[in-house]
């Protein structure tokens, strides 16, 4: 099979599989355990000729070595550029021709990537992620390559309002933790990396221990425990990932503001949230979609739809392993900033007091169960859903009790969490621009 027609079928095969209505193929998740013992989750799929796994280790930019911030992001960058006997040419020209994708990924809490192959490809493929993990090359070109690129990209991010609002919201609120640091790194963070720091760095991180697997498609279990000790095996069994404290967010209810010649302003909000594994989270989860949903969540409907102040607005949950926190935004005109603010407060505080509604609920029930379930649609999304629920610790039967989960929260449930949670004082507010009426009450650290 010629590698053109490889690319066709690897195609079709993922729009064939998009096209699969929600619900239409039985997820049937399987615990499978490798001879040497590591533990892996499998969707059988035979439909098509394709395999996508997905796997992630402790340990990401928050582990990083303090003044070596970029460090995972630049290991995310350089893995597939070579390995074993295969410079970096030969290493991408060995994927492409056999159609195979290998990536990677770095978070703050985790470490990814990801292998897409054809079942005709697959040996080959195995082989190759093995080599990327095991044996990267490290070699100067393609690191100073990546290294170009990654400082190209903070150099567009250190003169855009929204990183800066970002950064300055990370750095304020958790001035001497690793969540604070930057998560891509500084100009000067990343031009002092080396291959010695980043196979330490893998190092460190890339062990057993440490390392969860999915995969979904054309592969029996026992092809999938052989292939999992295959790729992971010969990794140590161990790693030494530098453990990171608990923390909240250090400037409850303060207003940092740094002064930018904009038409608008940027906002950046916060505080405190809620972890993954408490048994309260369904029930925050949805009063944010009452909260912050999209068209006809309050914050929409009362800065946006009401008033036009914003073109958009968002707050989200992020329950982080060591901070869990709900993280917001908007941008607005200078002279409308205090407004917006003022009214992101107001929600936050009409929430905390009477809670949501009945059709509010009704409305957030339905759009999280239907969105969730579109996220099943293709194998993709399998995959990265079943990571998720590894990595929460959710339980191999998540999939068959979420609806449940969610339809056993009650009215009086969402409004005593909603009064527990949501703290309109403790918002920390980070503002790029020149905003009218809003003075800061605080500095960025050293600054």
């Amino acid at each position: 099979m010629t590698a053109q027609l490889r690319v066709c079928l690897l195609a079709t095969a993922l729009f064939l599989t998009t096209l699969l209505p929600a619900g239409a193929r039985a997820l049937e998740i399987q615990s499978v355990t490798s001879p040497g013992g590591i533990t892996g989750w499998l969707v059988e799929d035979h439909d098509n000729p394709i395999l996508t796994m997905t796997f992630s280790f402790n340990g990401g930019e928050a582990a990083e070595p303090v003044g070596k911030e970029g460090l995972a992001r630049l290991l995310s960058a350089t893995l597939d550029e070579g390995a074993g006997d295969m410079d970096s040419t030969a290493f991408q020209k060995a994927l492409a021709d056999d159609s195979i994708s290998i990536s990677f990924n770095s978070g703050l809490d985790r470490f990814s990537g990801k292998l897409v192959t054809l079942t005709e490809t697959r040996e080959r493929a195995v082989d190759l992620l093995h080599t990327a993990l095991t044996a990267p090359r490290f070699d100067e070109e393609p690191v100073g390559r990546m290294k170009a690129s990654i400082q190209a990209s903070l150099r567009r991010s250190l003169a855009d309002p929204r990183s800066k609002a970002s950064r300055a919201w990370w750095a304020a609120n958790f001035p001497d933790h690793a969540y604070g640091r930057s998560h891509d790194g500084t100009l000067e963070s990343v031009a002092g990396l080396g291959p010695d720091d980043l196979l330490a760095f893998k190092t460190r991180i890339m062990s057993r221990d440490g390392l969860l697997v999915t995969a979904v498609g054309d592969i029996d279990p026992a092809t999938f425990g052989t292939l999992i000790d295959r790729v992971f095996g010969d990794l140590p069994e161990t790693g030494d990932v530098t453990p990171v404290p608990s923390a909240k967010p250090a400037i409850p209810g303060e207003t940092l503001v740094i002064a930018e010649q904009i038409p608008q302003s940027i906002v950046a909000f916060g505080q405190h949230g809620m972890s993954r594994d408490d048994p309260d989270y369904y029930a925050a989860s949805l009063l944010n979609e009452v909260l912050a949903g999209g068209f006809g969540s309050r914050l929409t409907e009362e800065i946006r739809e009401k008033r036009g102040l914003v073109y958009g607005v968002y707050a989200y949950l992020l329950p982080l392993d060591h901070a869990p926190l709900i993280r917001g935004g908007l941008a607005t005109q200078n002279a409308r900033v205090a407004e917006s603010i003022a009214l992101v407060r107001q929600e936050w505080q009409r929430l905390s007091e009477a809670g949501p509604t009945e059709a509010e609920v009704s409305d957030a029930r339905a759009h999280l169960l239907g969105t969730f379930a579109l996220g099943l649609t293709d194998s993709d999304g399998v995959a990265r859903i079943l990571l998720s629920m590894r990595e929460s610790d959710l339980g191999i039967d998540y999939l068959d009790r979420r609806d449940a989960l969610y339809d056993a929260v009650t009215l009086d449930d969402l409004k005593r969490v909603a009064a527990e949670l949501y703290d309109a004082d403790a918002l920390s507010v980070v503002v790029v621009g020149q905003p009218k009426g809003v003075e800061g009450t605080v500095t960025l650290p050293g600054g």
